[in-house]
């Protein structure tokens, strides 16, 4: 390992200041390898006027064989930047690739992200794509999280059936997915039981293949909150033993506790109906897709 720096010049705008290249097999090494020690020192600097300050490029590999695998330009560092660019009039990092992803970022340390983008008047990450998603985002806990104002100038696809509003519960263990509640004292909401219930309020989300398409007032997971669902469809329990239920009846609360059933008199399902049934229900109890519409 040579002791001083190598420093490359070329006046010529055709001529690199310094090349490297190392075709040794099987395994290859370094075209050039630059090393600093000191405290401000810098492994390889390049420095362009009108061109690239340092170019990296990794050659395939013969397809027949076995394809190189390596790093058109690697940095690291334990205390400053491994890789720093600069411009003032162009991308102060560039990455383009035809099989694989052109900038990948992988931050370890909590709470750091994986690529941080800052901008003092455009944007801080932008996402341009002519045939997928221009952004992507998958997390264990929130796909996305935004402090601030969203716009959107297209439309907003939700996958879920309804919109849903979370509530305080008082006997969450006897209410799941599909059952109609109704408000109880304290303004909490409970399972119903009787039939016209006029407090009706909506059906627990996420039963059978809906599921929320938004949730609001949400305030994390607490045991004794549950996604009410007040519009959309919504699957729901239904007992058919006081009458059949066929598609288009309205539907309200029965005597059976936590199911629906068709709303016959019509006097008393005033204020206590619940919604449209999508789906018939010949006989007994079941759970049956329904278009939430209180009235």
């Amino acid at each position: 390992m040579p002791d001083n720096p190598l420093n490359g010049l070329s006046s010529n705008k055709d001529i690199a200041g310094v090349t490297g290249n190392n075709t040794a097999e099987p395994q290859g090494g370094f075209g050039v390898f630059g090393r600093a020690d000191g405290a401000f020192g810098t492994g390889v600097v390049g420095v362009s006027a009108i061109s690239h300050g340092m170019h990296g490029v990794n050659g395939q590999g013969d397809p027949a064989n076995a394809p190189a695998v390596g790093t058109g330009v690697w940095g690291e560092t334990e205390n400053g930047f491994a890789v720093y660019g600069n411009s003032a009039t162009n991308n102060g990092v560039h990455g383009d690739s035809t099989n694989s992803d052109a900038v990948v970022g992988v931050a370890h340390a909590g709470g750091k992200a994986g690529v941080l983008g800052i901008s003092d008047n455009g944007n801080g990450v932008s996402g341009i794509s002519q045939n997928g998603v221009g952004v992507f985002g998958s997390g264990g806990h929130r796909a996305g999280f935004f402090q601030g104002n969203i716009e959107v100038t297209g439309d907003v696809q939700l996958t879920g059936g309804d919109c849903a509003e979370d509530f305080d519960i008082a006997c969450a263990d006897r209410a799941e997915p599909g059952t109609i509640m109704v408000l109880g004292d304290g303004g909490m909401l409970q399972p119903s039981e009787m039939a016209y219930d006029k407090r009706v309020v909506g059906v627990i989300s996420g039963a059978g293949n809906y599921k929320p398409g938004i949730v609001l007032d949400k305030h994390g997971p607490q045991a004794n909150r549950k996604p009410i669902a007040l519009v959309g469809k919504v699957y729901c329990k239904v007992d058919a033993q006081y009458g059949a239920v066929e598609t288009g009846d309205l539907l309200t609360t029965s005597p059976t506790p936590a199911h629906a059933m068709r709303a016959s008199d019509q006097v008393k399902a005033f204020g206590a109906v619940i919604g449209k049934a999508l789906r018939p229900l010949a006989v007994g109890q079941g759970l049956i897709p329904i278009l939430v519409a209180l009235q």
